[in-house]
């Protein structure tokens, strides 16, 4: 199960890493709302925790929505004046304000679908305007290999501190921005605040597809177990990531 947690995720980080070398930076943001890395992360609580707790944790995960847009946000506003340390260090205290406040709610399904929706509905409007084209740049082996090592280095924290935190903060914590983290980074570095503002910018669009596998398996989980749980999920994830293409 180790060695599962750190093959896969990278390996999902590096092919978003390579669909943003090939189609640009908005194409990498839409991309990485999939579920890539909290499908993962539920999938190990469901089979170590057991089906409840990791749809508690999924519902948990649905509300957390909020936390990676406001991540998304303060980082693109930052990345217009600041360098991308300045822009990390305000955009992960915003994540965990915000995760906090998550926490104090119960971890309902419909409730967090009515915290989720219109969060993404908003967000678009929210985020800078775009002064220039997002361009694109090769990516070295070099900086492929260091994502990929971050994304591990990431989600194990991730799934180790959950093991121990409840249903609701390890659904909260499967939500902590790991690739928008690493790819918001790396695309500030490397092409600037335009690229990373049209990579952040996607990331909404892209998290309908997370708002519809965490629903599912929400709901799913508890009444006909995992393997058709996340079966619908993944179904569901896919139609709403192919209905988001035209809004990309």
């Amino acid at each position: 199960m180790l060695a599962l947690k750190l093959v896969l995720v990278p390996t999902f980080l590096l092919l978003v890493s390579l669909a943003g070398r090939r189609w640009g930076a908005a194409v990498a943001g839409w991309l990485t709302g999939l579920p890539l890395v909290t499908g993962p992360i539920l999938f190990f609580l469901s089979v170590e925790q057991g089906e409840r707790f990791a749809a508690q944790a999924a519902a948990a995960a649905l509300s957390a929505v909020l936390a990676a847009v406001a991540f998304a946000l303060v980082y693109a506003h930052a990345a217009q004046r600041r360098g991308w340390l300045p822009s990390l260090l305000l955009a992960l205290p915003a994540w965990a304000a915000v995760a906090a406040s998550l926490s104090l709610l119960p971890a309902l399904p419909l409730l967090a679908l009515g915290i989720a929706l219109p969060t993404l509905a908003l967000a678009p409007r929210a985020f800078p305007a775009l002064s220039a084209a997002a361009g694109r740049r090769a990516t070295g082996a070099a900086e492929l290999a260091g994502r990929m090592l971050a994304g591990a280095v990431l989600v194990l924290a991730v799934t180790v501190a959950a093991d121990a935190l409840g249903e609701t903060w390890s659904g909260l914590f499967a939500m902590f921005p790991v690739l928008g983290t690493v790819l918001a980074v790396s695309t500030h570095r490397s092409l600037g605040a335009a690229d990373v503002a049209a990579l952040l910018r996607a990331l909404p669009t892209g998290f309908y597809a997370m708002v519809a596998f965490c629903f599912v398996l929400a709901l799913a989980l508890p009444a006909i177990g995992r393997t058709g749980a996340f079966a619908l999920a993944v179904a569901a994830c896919l139609a709403a990531q192919a209905a988001t293409w035209r809004r990309r």
